[in-house]
């Protein structure tokens, strides 16, 4: 279980009869509050970032990265118990790029999970700054895969530039609409239409990556079933706000309905001034 989760007691348990054992609880006030935080969580990016890089050292680097971060995310998968189901919509998709939307829900395995989704394509994943704070491996993140997204509109043309040559070059690009980290939440939370702002843009494919969560025979921690989705396409006949609403109603759906195979409560996330 994550050390970082806040307001997480040892006297805050609750006892599934059917399973005879306790379940940790986490209190939250709304669906927007951050669980799970970095040591440096209002990390702000310098004012000379830059996207993409045209050192051949950095990029070298970044290709061997890419791969072990691969290799790991196998191996995290194997041994984690994380099952993907349906990923046969993807293949009449490989030859052109595309978004995934997931629900978030594991600090680590939402970084790793998405480069086994499609194990022959190449992912990103849109990551907060925060992540740039982490020790060590922070300053690694973007050679691993995650496109940074700017906490400044001054910085949006650069990223928008950088989203659009992802897709033109036909990668898959992983989007967190949820965007707080919520361990093992079993539920979809709320996110807003603009999530859905490069789907659009882009007039391209999205995908729903929903993880749901089961009891496994042994060990503590659960199972994961992983299903993918899809397409979802904007509506032709429709404006760019109506097919960002449209979207975001299919895959929102979507998500729900298969968030429905979860079976199993790891942490029970209760709403601070309401009985359980």
């Amino acid at each position: 279980m994550s050390e970082h989760l806040i307001n997480l007691r040892e006297e805050d348990v609750i006892t599934r009869k059917s399973q005879k054992e306790k379940i940790p609880v986490q209190y939250y006030k709304s669906f927007t509050d951050d669980l799970v935080t970095t040591q440096d969580q209002e990390y702000k990016l310098p004012d000379d970032y830059v996207w993409e890089h045209t050192n051949p050292g950095y990029r070298f680097l970044s290709k061997l990265l890419y791969m072990i971060v691969w290799v790991v995310s196998f191996c995290y998968c194997r041994l984690c118990h994380v099952t993907f189901k349906n990923r046969r919509v993807l293949k009449a998709y490989q030859n052109q790029g595309y978004f995934l939307y997931g629900n978030h829900t594991q600090p680590v395995g939402d970084v790793l999970t998405p480069r086994h989704i499609s194990p022959f394509k190449s992912m990103y994943t849109l990551a907060s700054p925060a992540n740039l704070g982490l020790p060590i491996l922070g300053p690694m993140l973007t050679m691993g895969g995650a496109i940074i997204v700017p906490d400044s509109w001054r910085k949006l043309r650069e990223f928008d530039r950088i989203v659009k040559k992802r897709i033109d070059q036909k990668h898959g690009i992983m989007i967190y609409p949820e965007a707080h980290v919520w361990p093992y939440y079993t539920k979809i939370r709320p996110f807003p239409d603009s999530a859905f702002h490069y789907p659009v843009q882009q007039q391209a494919p999205s995908f729903c990556v929903t993880t749901t969560y089961q009891k496994r025979k042994f060990g503590s921690k659960p199972r994961r079933t992983v299903y993918i989705d899809g397409p979802f396409l904007p509506k032709a006949d429709l404006n760019k706000k109506a097919q960002q609403e449209q979207l975001h109603q299919e895959i929102y759906n979507c998500m729900v309905k298969r968030s429905r195979s979860s079976t199993y409560e790891y942490i029970k996330y209760q709403k601070k001034g309401e009985e359980a």
